[in-house]
């Protein structure tokens, strides 16, 4: 196996050091893949060591948790740990709705569970927090359905230290995905302590800077359907300023004889024993490259050499898609729950 195991959070959950991304099977930064395709990346990465899969409803939509459950039927289920997601949808006029309420996290899970093709979820997240649900409500009706066997394991997405908080009160929250990479690094003061206090794993999403440290809109060009020709970071002078960023990770790569993905990947990793990203891609050849970043050891003057080298400060654009700032952890408080 190329990657060992650890516990993601204090509940019992045990996955795979590196995770898999499954978002971009189905398009996204790319063009969508075959489903043989798909399958085949899946199984592949599963040999190699992952064991641990992340999809979500909102992925296709609907199509990714299909591929996935097509995937799993080729996979031993109990070796498996499958993390999908609740919470966003799209209404007629094409904005992004958010819904944490009691019935539509029901009948969500119901549906993932018929698309996966599995009779239980492994880690299930709220994918964004709804801000006009009390968090105790969407939780209250989590664990009814950990207590009726169809979900193993809580998470959430993006939420706020007030909203952790209160959600780990009512039940506890395994695992919290977050955008955590070397020029994403806004949770580091408040997040990712509050998470160690509680025993919360940390699920690092976009650890590559959603592809941009392993050379996509530097040595790669954008394709013309991918989602990042409209990411602030991925467009006009931002990225010609972000580009200065690959290049500084690039000569560092080469005193660690590995590649820029590779470097910006183990930094992730070596974050902590409760934090597990997610890195996801379309091609074998990077999946390997990625696996392949567990063996790349960082001393603590490593980290702190790459840690200011790639100053997040100086990224140039907002982490979020534009108009989509206020799904952020930083805007998602709850309204109190009234009793």
């Amino acid at each position: 196996m190329a990657t060992s195991t650890v516990k993601l959070g204090s509940q019992g959950l045990e996955v795979s050091k590196l995770g898999f991304g499954c978002m971009g099977l189905s398009g996204a930064y790319n063009s969508p893949v075959s489903d043989d395709v798909g399958i085949s990346i899946i199984k592949h990465a599963f040999d190699s060591g992952i064991t641990f899969f992340d999809t979500s409803d909102w992925y296709g939509p609907h199509t990714n948790e299909i591929l996935v459950g097509k995937a799993l039927k080729h996979l031993p289920r109990e070796k498996v740990q499958v993390a999908t997601k609740f919470g966003l949808s799209g209404n007629a006029a094409g904005n992004l709705e958010i819904c944490g309420k009691p019935d539509y996290v029901r009948a969500s899970c119901e549906s993932s569970l018929k698309r996966l093709g599995i009779e239980y979820i492994d880690l299930y997240y709220q994918h964004r927090v709804d801000r006009t649900i009390p968090i105790e409500e969407t939780i209250g009706e989590l664990k009814k359905l950990v207590e009726e066997g169809k979900v193993r394991y809580i998470g959430l997405s993006e939420a706020s230290p007030d909203t952790i908080r209160r959600a780990h009160a009512v039940h506890p929250i395994t695992a919290l995905q977050m955008e955590w990479s070397l020029w994403t690094r806004d949770i580091e003061s408040e997040i990712v302590p509050l998470c160690r206090e509680l025993g919360i794993g940390i699920v690092a999403y976009s650890p590559l800077g959603r592809g941009f440290f392993g050379g996509r809109g530097v040595v790669e060009e954008l394709k013309d359907d991918s989602y990042l020709t409209n990411h602030p970071r991925f467009v006009g002078e931002n990225l010609e300023k972000n580009k200065q960023l690959f290049f500084q990770l690039e000569s560092l790569a080469k005193k660690h004889k590995c590649t820029t993905a590779q470097l910006a990947l183990a930094w992730v990793l070596h974050q902590g024993i409760d934090v597990v990203p997610i890195p996801g891609t379309s091609k074998i050849k990077n999946l390997d490259s990625n696996i392949s970043a567990v063996k790349v050891k960082l001393s603590d003057e490593d980290i702190k050499e790459l840690t200011d080298l790639v100053n997040a400060d100086d990224a140039a654009g907002g982490r979020t898609y534009g108009g989509y700032e206020h799904t952020s952890w930083k805007y998602s408080n709850t309204p109190p729950l009234n009793i």
